[in-house]
C-alpha cells in the first residue's frame, strides 16, 4: 500500500489530477483519454502507472484495450493513515476528543474518502482545463454510443433473421411463464419490436423504448401491418427513459442490458419508471469471453455473472431477487443466458 506522501506527490500533478476528475465520473480507454487531453499516448499512459502504482486508478481489459476507472474502493486506504485501524481509532476518539490518543488527528474510513473527494473538487474549480475536459468527455462517449447505435441501425430490418447470441425462445417462453398480464409493459432495449409485438397480444399497453430511430421505424412499420394499436414506440436511452415515473407495471430487458454503457443506471431507470410493487425481468446473457461480440454485436458488456446482476438489482432497489441459467447454446461459444426477476418495493 503506497504512503500517504507517495500518494499526495502523485496526485500533485495537475494532469494526473485531470485524468482522476475524468475517471471519478466514467471508465476510458488510453485513446479516449488521449482525444479528450490532447497528450500523446506515452504521456499519458506514463500518468496511468504511477496514478495505478499509488492505487488510485484500476483497469479492467475490453477486448484489446483496456478501461481505466478510480480505484474508489481504495481510496480510504490511501487517504487514511497507513495501516491504521480505524475502529480502533473511532473507539479511542470518543474518550481522546478530536485528537488520538497519541496527540494526532485521527480518520474514520468514510472520512478519508469523503476528504478526497473534496480535494478533487477543490481541484476542479482551479484547474482551468477541468470543465472543458468534462465537456470532450461527453462528447467522446457520444461518439462510443453512436458506434453502437449505428451498427443496430444498419441492421434494422433484419435483426430477426441474423444470428444474436442469446436469443431464444426456450429462454423467452421461460419468461412469458412468469409474467402476470393484463399489465403495462415496457420492452427497454426492443430492437425492431419482435418481442414487444408478442407481449402486445395480452398486455394492456406495451412501450418499446430503443436508441436506434431506423429500429423505431421498423418496428413501428410491423405494428401498423400487424394492426396492433396498444403498442408505443419510443425513441430513448435506456439510461434516461422517455417514460413517466411510476406508470409501468413490468419492465423487460431482453438481451440489451449488456448494451447499456451504464447498466445500474439502466436498473435504477427502470425502478423509476415502475409502480411499487412492480416487476423487472432480464434476459440477458451470461458472463463469457467471447471478445468478438464487441466489433460483431456492438456489446459493451461480455454478459454478467449471476453475482453481478444480483448485485446491481440490489443497488437500484429491487427485492424479492431470482435469477438462473434458462438456456446453454449446444454451439461454441455456448452463449448461456441468465434470466433474472425482481420486485420494486411496494
Amino acid at each position: 500500500m503506497p504512503s500517504i506522501v507517495q500518494t499526495l506527490r502523485v496526485v500533485a500533478d495537475p494532469n494526473r489530477l485531470r485524468i482522476l476528475l475524468l475517471l471519478r465520473g466514467e471508465e476510458l480507454s488510453v485513446a479516449e483519454l488521449q482525444e479528450i487531453l490532447v497528450m500523446g499516448q506515452s504521456t499519458i499512459s506514463t500518468h496511468l502507472k504511477q496514478l495505478k502504482q499509488a492505487a488510485l486508478v484500476e483497469d479492467r481489459r475490453t477486448g484489446k484495450s483496456s478501461l481505466y476507472r478510480m480505484a474508489t474502493s481504495t481510496i480510504e486506504e490511501n487517504v487514511a493513515l497507513k495501516g491504521h485501524d480505524f475502529s480502533r481509532a473511532n473507539r479511542a476518539n470518543q474518550s481522546a476528543g478530536p485528537l488520538g490518543p497519541e496527540g494526532r488527528s485521527t480518520f474514520s474510513a468514510s472520512k478519508a474518502s469523503s476528504f478526497f473527494d473534496e480535494l478533487l473538487t477543490s481541484a476542479a474549480l482551479e484547474i482551468p482545463e477541468a470543465a472543458p475536459d468534462q465537456a470532450e468527455m461527453r462528447r467522446v462517449l457520444k461518439k462510443r454510443q453512436d458506434k453502437m447505435r449505428s451498427f443496430f441501425d444498419s441492421v434494422a430490418g433484419r435483426l430477426g433473421k441474423d444470428y444474436v447470441p442469446g436469443k431464444s425462445w426456450k429462454s423467452v417462453a421461460e419468461a412469458l411463464l412468469r409474467l402476470m398480464p393484463p399489465m403495462v409493459i415496457a420492452d427497454l432495449g426492443a430492437g425492431e419490436g419482435a418481442f414487444a409485438l408478442l407481449l402486445a397480444e395480452r398486455a394492456k399497453k406495451v412501450i418499446a423504448v430503443d436508441t436506434s430511430a431506423r429500429m423505431i421505424e421498423v418496428g413501428r412499420e410491423l405494428a401498423l401491418r400487424h394492426g396492433v394499436q396498444n403498442l408505443d414506440y419510443r425513441l430513448g436511452d435506456m439510461e434516461e427513459l422517455p417514460i413517466d415515473s411510476a406508470t409501468v407495471d413490468l419492465v423487460f430487458f431482453s438481451q440489451s442490458l449488456h448494451h447499456a454503457l451504464h447498466p445500474d443506471r439502466a436498473l435504477s431507470e427502470a425502478n423509476r419508471i415502475l409502480v411499487p410493487g412492480g416487476r423487472i425481468v432480464i434476459l440477458d446473457l451470461m458472463k463469457h469471453r467471447f471478445e468478438e461480440a464487441r466489433e460483431l454485436y456492438a456489446d459493451e458488456w461480455l454478459g454478467f455473472s449471476e453475482s453481478e446482476l444480483e448485485s446491481m438489482l440490489q443497488k437500484a432497489a429491487f427485492t424479492q431477487i431470482h435469477n438462473s441459467v434458462v438456456h446453454k447454446e449446444p454451439e461454441p461459444p455456448q452463449f448461456q443466458t441468465l434470466l433474472a426477476v425482481a420486485n420494486k418495493k411496494g
